[in-house]
């Protein structure tokens, strides 16, 4: 189980194979219920390919942390309906959002790539934080 961090920003940077993915992430105020114990954070991705060769994103892995410690795996096809294939030099960026019943978290994970010529392999997700403002560690 991922150990949940104080220090960890809300911005990751990781570059995997020539692959850097980008996150920011901030809370949605306006969507979320703390009385009803749900708290809800959008995060902006972006996909660069830095590599020579072109490369398709078939899924995604993620893994969200509460402040409770209680982890939650989401996995499926793509990001947000689409699986883009990026050129060298390409990127392609997306936003999305999740609920956690915490003020705090975190999330991690892996996208699933493909090169053109058929190979198959994980770019890192790095760590990032979920914070709501006026959150007290």
């Amino acid at each position: 189980m991922a150990e949940l961090r104080s220090d960890l920003a809300p911005v990751s940077d990781a570059l995997t194979r020539g692959i850097r993915v980008e996150v920011l992430s901030q809370h949605s105020p306006e969507n979320s219920r703390p009385s009803e114990g749900q708290w809800v954070f959008q995060y902006t991705v972006r996909i660069t390919n830095q590599g020579s060769e072109t490369v398709q994103l078939l899924s995604r892995h993620w893994i969200v942390t509460d402040g409770t410690g209680r982890t939650e795996e989401v996995k499926g096809p793509g990001v947000v309906g689409q699986q883009p294939a990026l050129a060298p030099g390409q990127s392609f960026q997306y936003s999305s959002w999740c609920p956690i019943e915490t003020p705090m978290g975190m999330m991690h994970g892996t996208y699933r790539m493909i090169r053109s010529g058929g190979e198959e392999f994980d770019v890192e997700i790095a760590p990032f934080a979920l914070k709501a403002r006026h959150t007290v560690n």
